[in-house]
């Protein structure tokens, strides 16, 4: 036990960072795979099976005889056109089962691994059917506004002059201004989601991750609804899941009707009483730690529906809703796991950047402001990759660019 608390699981330490990549890779690459089974019939449950198991497949690539734990960090979720939050249909349902991408719609898909509890989570939104086809109209203002405003938000995370260049009087004035308050991060936003006629999503919420957390001590809260608030500002040393959620309704939310499917286990005890409750909670403790799944995942389905119940009755279980658009409208949603190191923010994993040149607007961001700030940089240049590819350097040389480059 003395051994496990002298471990260190911060960025200090590059095995911690070198994890998180390496659940990023995966994330990523299963994610591009998903989103080519994500075509106008496909049936949502089975994209979602094929993603698990794609998922399954990766991490038993990495890590092998080491004793550390691995898997999901998120089920495969595919959320149709107006849903916001996540969704993971069961087989053992039959409307649910059948459910279908429908041609031209927004598809949000989301899922995630983890290495050792360093878990990365990404989302991204694709048009069903429209697959290296020029998208335009509305739903090219959707995905623009998504895109401007997730790469806006991801750069007002960068910690106040940790990036600065001049003087150390220039340095230091930079350093000395305040992180923005979160409701000028929202007006900042609402502004590029002005710009190409759409709205936030209220309450879209990022938040500070850690080792077997997807849900830290600190988030970011944007549109907030009444009651509800963020809470800490981003520092040098941490990982964020940062969330963009853009709708072109109003971008208020509703609870659908629908069986929630997709969990997560608290941290709480309660004395179960089912055998059925007792069984699922043991499977899910062994297969997903406290990271969320989806029913669909566990041995028996019919069991994990019946067995769930007193779970989250007695809050052994989070229940995540499925909450939609109010007025059904289309929803666009984008997750990305980012470090923020000394160096400025790492894209630990994320969506594919969007082809700017096949999405195609009449509309275009004017504010001189967030114009901008979508120019300055995520993080800068160390140099890392031009000084490996010199074989012979002086020693001053290498320990400059080691110092450098240490917590990239």
């Amino acid at each position: 036990m003395s051994e496990e608390k002298e471990i260190d699981y911060s960025l200090n330490n590059p095995d911690t960072l070198t994890k998180y990549k390496t659940a990023g890779q995966i994330s990523e690459k299963v994610l591009a795979e998903v989103a080519k089974l994500v075509v106008p019939g496909a049936k949502i449950v089975e994209i979602c099976q094929k993603g698990d198991k794609l998922i399954e497949e990766e991490v038993a690539k990495v890590y092998r005889g080491k004793k550390v734990t691995k898997g999901f960090s998120n089920p495969t979720t595919i959320s149709p056109a107006s849903y916001v939050t996540p969704y993971t249909p069961l087989t053992s349902d039959e409307t649910e089962a059948a459910t279908e991408i429908q041609p031209n719609e927004p598809v949000k898909i989301q899922l995630g691994a983890q290495i050792d509890g360093f878990g990365t989570i990404v989302c991204d939104t694709v048009i069903a059917g429209k697959d290296g086809e020029t998208i335009t109209g509305r739903p090219a203002d959707l995905l623009l506004a998504n895109y401007y405003a997730n790469e806006l938000l991801i750069r007002l995370m960068v910690p106040p002059g940790l990036l600065a260049q001049g003087t150390d009087e220039e340095k230091a004035k930079a350093a000395a201004k305040k992180a923005p308050t979160q409701s000028q991060i929202t007006a900042l936003l609402e502004k590029v989601c002005e710009a190409y006629e759409c709205h936030l999503v209220e309450s879209t919420t990022s938040w500070l991750f850690d080792r077997n957390e997807i849900e830290g001590t600190k988030k970011i809260v944007l549109a907030p609804t009444e009651g509800a608030k963020g809470d800490g500002t981003p520092e040098v040393g941490e990982v964020w899941g940062v969330e963009m959620g853009v709708s072109l309704g109003s971008g208020k939310c509703k609870t659908l009707d629908g069986r929630a499917t997709l969990h997560r286990r608290t941290t709480n005890t309660y004395g179960l009483k089912r055998p059925t409750s007792r069984k699922i909670l043991s499977e899910v403790q062994k297969k997903f730690g406290t990271f969320p799944f989806s029913l669909r995942q566990l041995e028996d389905e019919r069991d994990a529906k019946s067995g769930v119940v007193e779970c989250v009755r007695g809050n052994v279980f989070r229940q995540y809703e499925i909450v939609g658009d109010k007025d059904g409208a289309p929803v666009a949603r984008l997750l990305t796991t980012i470090a923020i190191t000394k160096n400025g923010v790492t894209k630990l994993g994320g969506p594919p950047a969007l082809d700017l040149s096949k999405v195609q607007s009449d509309k275009k961001i004017e504010d001189k402001e967030i114009l901008a700030i979508l120019e300055q940089p995520l993080a800068r240049n160390t140099g890392k990759k031009k000084s490996k590819s010199k074989k012979k350097k002086t020693a001053k040389k290498a320990d400059s660019d080691d110092d450098d480059s240490d917590s990239e």
